[in-house]
């Protein structure tokens, strides 16, 4: 229990630190999603570009990782794969982070959308993945699940198994059927989703966040909240 509660206090600081520099953003007018949806809050990893931010993010990545990829005293992965673009900028600063919380020396490696030609050549960035080699996936969010099954047909390419996902935010919202996103990969390949924020999160910490307050600002956002509310209403998963 105790455990449970500094997980849950770690996230709600993530959550804080998202929403001060904007990586996690509140629209009240809404924002139209790729998937024709008008959200009220939208996710964006690429607001932590500092170093002190990358710092925030990637040492709440290998929190997580290090809870649901551990086994034996040792991580339950050979290494990390982070689909381009914002796997590959985050995958090298997590195995950083994760070497700092003493899981040793953790490998990674990304890959380009085109083949380069020259050089070192090909497709693959970072340590080679090599046939039985365990893989972990690395990226920010999970939205139609495209991205992250076009890394594991890129992972199984060379051999590798991979056998994880962690992500950033999960938006918790159905998918193509009456499961999320994330359910639906884990369905479909058996293997587990792990994540440092949820919906259901930034809904618990927004609500912290105005209990016992009437000036204006506060008003704004509790209606800002119940247009959140709303929104997941109509669109969670099972």
């Amino acid at each position: 229990m105790e455990d449970k509660k500094i997980a849950l206090a770690l996230t709600e600081r993530f959550i804080g630190y998202a929403l001060e520099i904007n990586a996690l953003e509140l629209v009240p007018e809404g924002r139209l999603l790729k998937s024709g949806r008008l959200s009220y809050y939208f996710f964006d990893s690429g607001k932590f570009s500092s170093g002190v931010a990358m710092r925030k993010i990637s040492s709440e990545y290998a929190r997580i990782i290090a809870e649901n990829f551990h086994e034996d005293k040792k991580l339950a992965f050979d290494l990390m794969y982070g689909p381009p673009y914002k796997g590959t900028i985050l995958v090298s600063p997590i195995a950083v982070a994760l070497n700092a919380l003493l899981c040793g020396n953790v490998h990674f490696c990304s890959s380009r959308k085109e083949r380069k030609n020259h050089g070192e050549g090909g497709l693959h960035i970072g340590t080679p993945i090599k046939k039985g080699n365990r893989v972990l996936i690395i990226d920010d969010v999970i939205t139609d699940g495209g991205t992250k099954r076009e890394a594991v047909d890129y992972i199984r390419s060379y051999g590798g198994i991979p056998v994880g996902l962690a992500i950033a935010f999960d938006r918790q919202e159905r998918g193509t059927g009456k499961l999320s996103a994330a359910q639906e990969f884990e369905r479909e390949y058996a293997i587990p989703v792990c994540t440092i924020a949820t919906l259901t999160n930034l809904i618990s910490f927004l609500e912290k966040s105005i209990v016992g307050s009437h000036d204006a600002e506060s008003i704004a956002a509790g209606v800002l909240l119940q247009k959140i509310r709303t929104y997941r209403e109509q669109y969670e998963a099972e």
